[in-house]
């Protein structure tokens, strides 16, 4: 089997676009699941915060209007939830890891 020089250049430049294309498509990719992966975080705290809220506020609820309720009751009824509330808040407001990705020393990306 002999191959001329035109088909082995030839050969080379299927190569070759082959490997651009696989490497543009694993890029996609992965930024694909980097957005997925910051909306399902979002999506997971307003969860929880509204859950939160939810179960706060049949708490209080309960406690306000069940008739004859002690002052003490009515008072860890607004105390507690405002201490777990201000904690939630405080945590999902709270930067604790940036994401940011490193250039090059050239100034451009990798």
């Amino acid at each position: 089997m002999n191959l001329t020089p035109t088909q082995l250049l030839a050969a080379f430049a299927v190569a070759l676009v082959v490997l651009w294309v696989w490497r543009a498509s694993a890029r996609r990719a992965r930024r694909a699941a980097d957005a997925a992966r910051a909306g399902a975080r979002l999506l997971s705290l307003t969860g929880r915060v509204v859950a939160g809220a939810v179960l706060l506020t049949a708490v209080q609820w309960m406690a306000f209007t069940y008739p004859g309720a002690p002052w003490l009751l009515r008072a860890a009824a607004l105390g507690l939830p405002a201490l777990v509330t201000s904690y939630t808040l405080t945590k999902a407001l709270t930067v604790t890891a940036v994401d940011v990705r490193r250039e090059t020393r050239r100034g451009g990306r990798r």
